[in-house]
């Protein structure tokens, strides 16, 4: 099966497209975050299934996208349990690979009553990942109509993966998280979008983005970089994009709903962003922005990360 979505990241266990990457979830809700050296009684404790990689592969195959992931899981019950639920949601696994060498990437994420969070991660396995990986997935690669990648592997493997991709004309959308601010500067030439959130953006800039003057100062600094088109995601304010070809900044609000939890929120965008680049081609990049909020924003209105990730049946027809 060709994959239209190729994800290369992380999956990961949290307790809390073609991507590479997974982690196991594990979720604790709690009225406030604590702070240092602070024990506090939370309300709600369950694991469930996340890492970037994993999570926008996991919206870009509920919408509609035939997907594949790249990655790397332990031979634990976490692994055997992350290439099921991979299954279950019709990713293909042919190139996710078990390792007695390291556990399952976790992640432990702290909600709020408010719907923020904190996050550790333990990337685990998924930084075993290597270059040979890459060769014996070559195929799905070079064939995708869209590579995705972020930073919950090695760097170096995900630079791979996007010079792969670019070599033989397919999209490649990348999502520089988590950040790095010395991030090897063949990332902004090697990305046809490079999408960041607020936090992500500082760290490569050093700018804080607190308004949508600061979005547009990042989003200039990092086209001087090379990329080719920038998006920084802002949360309830939805997106600043601007384009190389363009040089004009737009902002493209998001609709206004109430947050439950924005756990993994931002990889309900890029997992529907590749989605649309993969499948609707022809639509303006504003208007794949507008559909990509929409999805997202269904995403933070449910608890979890995966498990809030709505389904084509579940949304306005009017998106598709």
């Amino acid at each position: 099966m060709r994959s239209a979505v190729c994800t290369c990241g992380a999956p990961g266990k949290q307790p809390g497209y073609l991507s590479p990457g997974t982690e196991s979830q594990n979720d604790g809700l709690t009225t406030r975050l604590p702070k240092a050296g602070e024990t506090i009684l939370g309300q709600k404790f369950f694991v469930g299934f996340g890492g970037k990689g994993a999570n926008q592969c996991v919206q870009s195959a509920r919408l509609g996208a035939k997907t594949s992931l790249i990655c790397k899981v332990g031979s634990d019950s976490f692994g055997n349990d992350y290439v099921a639920n991979l299954k279950k949601n019709g990713i293909s696994t042919a190139f996710v690979g078990q390792t007695t060498d390291a556990a399952t990437g976790t992640a432990s994420i702290i909600v709020n009553s408010e719907g923020q969070n904190v996050i550790v991660i333990v990337p685990g396995a998924n930084l075993l990942l290597n270059f040979e990986d890459l060769k014996r997935a070559s195929d799905v690669i070079c064939k995708a109509k869209v590579v995705v990648c972020q930073l919950e592997i090695t760097p170096a493997v995900s630079l791979e993966a996007l010079k792969m991709a670019r070599a033989s004309g397919v999209k490649t959308l990348f999502n520089p998280a988590p950040a790095l601010a010395d991030l090897d500067p063949q990332f902004y030439t090697y990305s046809d979008i490079f999408c960041c959130n607020e936090t992500e953006a500082e760290i490569l800039t050093g700018i804080p983005v607190g308004n949508l003057e600061d979005a547009e100062k990042v989003g200039r600094m990092l086209l001087g970089r090379g990329c080719k088109l920038v998006i920084v995601t802002l949360g309830a304010e939805g997106c600043m994009m601007i384009s190389g070809d363009e040089g004009i900044p737009k902002h493209v609000p998001a609709g206004k709903v109430r947050a439950v939890d924005t756990t993994g929120a931002g990889d309900s965008f890029v997992g529907a962003l590749a989605f649309y680049l993969a499948y609707y081609p022809k639509l303006c990049m504003e208007e794949m922005i507008r559909k990509s909020n929409c999805v997202a924003s269904v995403s933070v209105q449910a608890p979890g990360t995966q498990s809030s990730y709505p389904y084509r049946k579940d949304l306005p027809q009017d998106l598709f």
